[in-house]
């Protein structure tokens, strides 16, 4: 088990759960506050715009999401929320595709023991057709359904997985990450100490 002591941020979460989408698709991010006077905003960096900011010629502000009814390829980036003081959340990278399959993986790291389910998706009907399943670039297995599960995930599962379906095509790439148990104690104290569960852990913080 880690430990870490972090200042008050947000956490940027996306829906539908994935990295990957089709050109067309709707997608929500939402910052997930600790403090919602922080006025925390969305913010990108993309191909086309660097620290753009919701609502800036893209996607539409709902209090602390983020609405984009119709996502273009151009709209693949780096998204992350940011507040007035300074802080920012975590990192999210999405992929948006012109083409016919997708990978829908977790969009946030998993933790280690957890089970991780990666689904093989195109945009015809059926969608859930046989599929081919690889990380960093070597086959890992064939599934009929287009879905495989990764049982009690380790940080060996860590990588860039791609999918493939015979007569439609490959996915993009995504890189997933696993990370081990860690116990975060936000500090609100000056010259003072703070606990984290009682006697876990204790720690002194200057702020």
């Amino acid at each position: 088990m880690s430990f870490s002591i972090l200042t008050l941020t947000a956490r940027l979460t996306v829906s539908p759960s994935s990295s990957q989408f089709f050109e067309g698709d709707f997608v929500s991010l939402s910052c997930e506050e600790d403090d919602s006077s922080a006025g925390w905003t969305l913010r990108r960096n993309t191909s086309k715009q660097q620290r753009s900011q919701c609502g800036d010629e893209w996607g539409e502000g709902a209090g602390s999401s983020c609405n984009i009814s119709y996502i273009f390829t151009l709209d693949g980036g780096v998204y992350w929320c940011e507040s007035r003081e300074g802080p920012i959340s975590n990192m999210v990278n999405l992929t948006v595709t012109g083409g016919s399959v997708i990978l829908q993986s977790p969009v946030l790291p998993v933790m280690e023991g957890d089970d991780v389910t990666l689904l093989c998706k195109t945009n015809t009907t059926p969608s859930n057709l046989p599929a081919a399943f690889y990380k960093d670039g070597s086959l890992i297995r064939n599934e009929t359904t287009g879905h495989m599960t990764i049982q009690h995930v380790s940080r060996s599962d860590e990588g860039l997985y791609k999918c493939d379906i015979s007569g439609h095509g490959e996915s993009p790439s995504s890189w997933i990450t696993v990370t081990g148990d860690t116990l975060t104690c936000l500090c609100f104290c000056r010259f003072q100490y703070s606990q984290c569960d009682d006697n876990l852990m204790t720690v002194f913080a200057l702020l």
